[in-house]
């Protein structure tokens, strides 16, 4: 099947746009947003997915007032329609890897409003993710990450919002990852319950630094590490490189899944030197089944076909540190939220987003 980017000099297989190199049901293309006021009263992020072998668009837009989580979540089937579009949400790229548009269109939910995003550091490309669990390939992708601004307006449940000069990130991520629009495979034994699992993965900026943190260890799984961090103050020149990071937590109380209220990321760069990165939690955070990371009514996740249009939408409570109250009363403590945080590094100080998941036994972090 013909479609507008077959009319581009850019093909790098011998086949249309519509397809991609590989069978694997998993393959997924996927925008994220996030931007976060910068006390801490209020936060939002966007996302929206592809799923070429699924015949599936899906995405998600939250934003939390006074401690409420608003929670949209659509998805839609792919083909004829090979737009950044799904439901009421739509991204438009202004300028490649510098600004985007985000709308959240008017419908039958509460919420709606336009953004828009503006890079102020370039886009840092990951490390490649290639993973195999006894001889199958469960991951093989690529991400790139970057910090920006965002402003914009929104109206949620009647009540203009402002979005003026929020702190932002984003990344866009592609290839074949786990636990995407099917169930994976059983290929052995499962991994117990007793045994770790640590994701940790930093957006910052300070007045002199700004990149991005990731460390991913997983029993079974080999170590994953990256990092980049730019010198504001010398934007010509390229990214520090990182060979590792240390990381130290202090947590809200014992139970899991366990929520940070103060996190240290202690970096080994290039050369020998170390960055003391600390953070400490600043407001709401957003948990993101909500978002459809692990969500959707039906609990599926993402890439999953619901048909050729889909809708979803609830509030929820998330004004308490480490609960979450869903729409019907239920309390929850979801496994991933993402946390704003208030970001200190020697005496510069800025902002950031960090992702915390440490389940399990962690010796290395005393838990």
């Amino acid at each position: 099947m013909l479609i507008a980017p077959d009319d581009t000099l850019w093909h790098q297989l011998p086949t249309t746009f519509d397809h991609v190199g590989t069978s694997d049901p998993r393959f997924f293309d996927r925008y994220w947003f996030a931007a976060y006021d910068r006390r801490g009263a209020g936060a939002l992020q966007f996302t929206l997915g592809v799923y070429q072998n699924m015949d599936v668009v899906d995405g998600g837009f939250v934003t939390i007032v006074d401690g409420r989580q608003h929670n949209l979540r659509v998805s839609r089937s792919l083909r004829p329609r090979y737009v950044p579009a799904c439901g009421p949400l739509s991204v438009e790229i202004i300028e490649p890897l510098a600004q985007a548009r985000l709308v959240v269109g008017h419908g039958d939910h509460p919420v709606h409003g336009e953004l828009e995003w503006t890079s102020t550091i370039p886009p840092q490309e990951e490390a490649p993710r290639f993973t195999r669990v006894r001889g199958r390939v469960v991951e093989d992708s690529r991400r790139f990450d970057q910090i920006g601004t965002c402003r914009g307006r929104l109206e949620v449940e009647g009540r203009p919002l402002e979005i003026d000069d929020w702190w932002a990130c984003r990344d866009h991520s592609w290839g074949v990852r786990e636990r995407m629009g099917i169930a994976e495979p059983i290929t052995g034994p499962p991994a117990t319950p007793s045994d770790g699992s640590l994701f940790a993965f930093l957006f910052f900026s300070t007045a002199g630094l700004a990149g991005h943190v990731q460390i991913a260890q997983r029993t079974g799984h080999p170590d994953y590490f990256t990092a980049q961090i730019a010198d504001r103050r010398r934007p010509q020149e390229p990214p520090l490189e990182a060979t590792g990071a240390e990381l130290s937590l202090e947590l809200f109380d014992d139970r899991r899944p366990r929520r940070f209220r103060t996190a240290t990321l202690t970096v080994r760069l290039e050369g020998g030197r170390t960055l003391t990165i600390d953070c400490v939690a600043q407001g709401s955070a957003i948990a993101m089944p909500g978002l459809g990371y692990g969500g959707y009514d039906d609990g599926l996740g993402l890439g999953v076909w619901r048909g050729t249009e889909h809708i979803e939408y609830e509030t929820w409570d998330v004004s308490h540190p480490t609960e979450v109250v869903q729409q019907d009363g239920t309390v929850t403590r979801p496994v991933h939220r993402i946390q704003p945080v208030r970001v200190v590094i020697g005496d510069d100080e800025g902002m950031g987003s960090l992702t915390m998941i440490a389940e399990g036994q962690l010796p290395r972090l005393g838990l």
